[in-house]
């Protein structure tokens, strides 16, 4: 039992010199919270899916009444904005290719009088596929908008949709993106500071220094592990209160199941960290095998694409990635509210992550830098 007290208290002692080198250090103050802030808002801000704002162009060579109406209903949703009016059809490529607008619509002389005699009335709509995303959403609202003309003037419709979207009735993106971000920019700062956590002490000469002294492999793991955990919480938080509190993004589940998992995903995301310090010789070959590693666990971590889409393999290979599971239980905490019961499989890889890396990372003290 004293022996047990005794080497926790090590534990404690080297903790606690790990967290004041990362608050004592101005720079290193900066990079704890700087980094998450300005991207949790650029995130918020900048990465949406919504289509908010489409340029567009038009040729209006009917100049009739039915033309004219259709015309303010695409202007009156408020997403399409009128920047040019064009005046033949050799000016639609020049307004495309320099960017200016991101769609043209081409309306036919003949528009009204086939409207009139009860026929097909084609509107030309030209996109800009060069952002095939952005295209083909403004293309669908351009249908919208073309149903909603049809309905008007053929009278109403003898069945109607009514849409109705659980856990974001507004199918606002930010609602999608930003409690993932709750895990991801945990990760991308925890793994770094996991990773250079060794790296640095051998560049600055100080690690000889631990391997001198009473503390074991496993202690000295232990010591870095614990403080990087720390920051990765704590970088969870941050980002948690600005999706709350300043995006105003409700959250449904529970604060102390997500914390829950956040401790588990953060737990495995520094053991992965730790290995990386093992391995690497230097802070150069951390940040390195640090950044080979981040994009593909982001692109595999279903945060843009679901995984449901990649090809099988792929979808196998997820499996080892902890910022997937890590990801879908903060959405479906925050946003579903899900209970333990319903999560409780993406707490597994996440453990199995943590029990293969954590062992790998001591082997990896022992055998190769002590």
């Amino acid at each position: 039992m004293d022996r047990l007290i005794a080497s926790l208290a090590q534990i404690f002692v080297l903790c606690r010199k790990e967290i004041l080198a990362l608050v004592k250090d101005p720079a290193n103050r900066v990079i704890l919270v700087g980094p998450a802030l300005i991207q949790s808002l650029l995130f918020g801000y900048a990465a949406t899916f919504d289509l908010k704002n489409v340029p567009y162009a038009v040729l209006d060579q009917s100049h009739s009444a039915a033309s004219a109406e259709f015309l303010t209903r695409l202007d009156g949703t408020g997403i399409f904005k009128r920047q040019a009016t064009l005046t033949n059809s050799l000016q639609i490529a020049e307004v495309i290719d320099d960017g200016r607008v991101l769609m043209a619509v081409s309306i036919p002389s003949d528009f009204a009088t086939r409207l009139a005699k009860g026929g097909q009335a084609p509107v030309q709509v030209i996109l800009d596929g060069r952002n095939s995303t952005t295209a083909g959403a403004a293309a669908g609202y351009v249908n919208a908008v073309a149903t909603a003309f049809n309905a008007k003037r053929a009278g109403a419709p003898p069945i109607t949709v009514v849409r109705r979207a659980w856990f974001n009735p507004n199918l606002d993106s930010r609602w999608q993106i930003l409690p993932a971000m709750i895990a991801t920019l945990s990760m991308l700062q925890t793994l770094l500071l996991a990773a250079l956590s060794v790296a640095r002490e051998r560049e600055q000469g100080t690690f000889d220094q631990l391997l001198v002294t009473p503390l074991t492999p496993l202690q000295i793991l232990t010591g870095k592990a614990i403080p990087a955990v720390l920051v990765g919480v704590m970088q969870s938080t941050l980002v948690l209160l600005i999706a709350r509190l300043w995006f105003e993004v409700p959250m449904n589940g529970s604060l102390w199941l997500l914390y829950l998992g956040l401790f588990g995903f953060t737990g495995a995301s520094v053991g992965i960290g730790m290995s990386i310090s093992a391995l690497a010789l230097n802070m150069q070959q951390a940040m390195l095998y640090t950044f080979m590693l981040l994009m593909p666990l982001t692109l595999l971590s279903g945060l843009v694409t679901p995984i449901r889409n990649m090809p099988e393999v792929l979808q196998i290979l997820t499996y080892a990635n902890p910022l997937r599971f890590g990801v879908d239980l903060v959405r479906r905490v925050y946003l579903e509210g899900a209970g333990l019961f319903d999560i409780a499989f993406d707490f597994v890889p996440m453990l199995v992550v943590a029990s293969v890396t954590m062992p790998l990372a001591a082997w990896l003290f022992r055998n190769r830098l002590a």
